[in-house]
């Protein structure tokens, strides 16, 4: 009879222990899995939940070329779990480089998928080329949007350096390079070449505004003078499409777009590097109360922001 017993004990604990190398086997095989749809980029649908949802996405301060960014909306294009796009945007704008790049990754995923845009209190300039990547936009009465338009800024400390008495000296292989220079007089030359550029960029800004808002090259030129509007005054031009916020985008994928109510709505999460975390929190919200946006951008801009 102990030796019965004793036979008993041993099968229980040999079937535990087939119990447990079956559970880590298991466990082994979904890791696998997991791991094997990341590497073919189905990450994005097994990590970020099963089933249709709407991907919510915030535009916020100045805008650049931010290379995680542009990952994160390329990782989108790749999700056919995603169904909907809510761009909100609250910025003055930025770079003319940095909107345009955001405007053609937007319209890359638009091609797919619907886009509504969510103007915040500030949807200007290159946020509003931001914008018009979207095919509907809603805007607060109060929205401050529009200011279509391209600058160049720089300035001339020749004068000063005359009353101190200090000369620079400036050698240079063409009589405009690194012009304007702030160390030296403009010429006529110098300010017709820089005219030459922003003329050319606002024919590209206007180009995009008449393209996506379906309205004739002379109208958004008429609108283009560098004012900004209101959204009421954006929606009697036809700048925008609705009044409203988040709650009227919504109802529009979901009645216009044919987007299903079921559908989840998430934020879209970008991985910075904790240097690059940083640097944007402080650009983004910091940099505006402790120094002046406008000196920490370069090249042509598409940016409002009133002196």
């Amino acid at each position: 009879m102990a030796l019965d017993a004793d036979i008993l004990l041993d099968r229980r604990r040999l079937k535990k222990s087939i119990f447990r190398w079956r559970v880590v086997a298991a466990i082994a095989v979904l890791a696998v899995i997991v791991i094997g749809l990341a590497g073919t980029g189905v990450q994005n649908s097994v990590l970020g939940g099963l089933g249709p949802r709407i991907v919510e996405i915030n535009i916020e301060g100045v805008i650049t070329e931010d290379p995680y960014l542009l990952d994160a909306l390329a990782a989108i294009e790749d999700d056919s779990n995603v169904v909907g796009v809510i761009v909100h945007i609250n910025s003055p704008g930025g770079t003319m480089v940095g909107g345009e790049t955001l405007f053609e990754a937007l319209r890359r995923i638009g091609e797919t998928r619907p886009i509504v845009a969510e103007m915040g209190t500030v949807a200007a300039s290159g946020g509003y080329m931001t914008a018009i990547a979207a095919d509907h936009i809603v805007a607060r009465r109060g929205t401050i949007t529009g200011s279509i338009g391209v600058i160049f800024q720089s300035m001339n400390f020749n004068g000063t350096l005359e009353k101190l008495g200090v000369e620079p000296l400036t050698v240079k292989s063409g009589p405009l390079k690194a012009a304007p220079n702030p160390f030296e007089p403009v010429d006529d030359a110098a300010k017709t070449a820089m005219q030459g550029l922003i003329s050319d960029m606002f024919d590209v800004f206007v180009g995009m505004v008449a393209e996506r808002r379906e309205m004739p090259v002379a109208t958004v030129k008429t609108l283009a003078d560098g004012r900004v509007y209101t959204g009421q005054q954006a929606l009697a031009n036809g700048l925008i499409d609705e009044i409203g916020g988040r709650r009227e985008a919504l109802h529009w994928l979901e009645t216009q777009a044919g987007v299903t109510p079921e559908a989840d709505v998430v934020p879209l999460e970008i991985e910075y590097p904790e240097d690059d975390l940083m640097t944007a929190l402080f650009e983004g919200n910091l940099g505006k109360v402790l120094s002046s946006e406008g000196l920490k951008l370069d090249g042509l801009l598409v940016v409002w922001q009133p002196e």
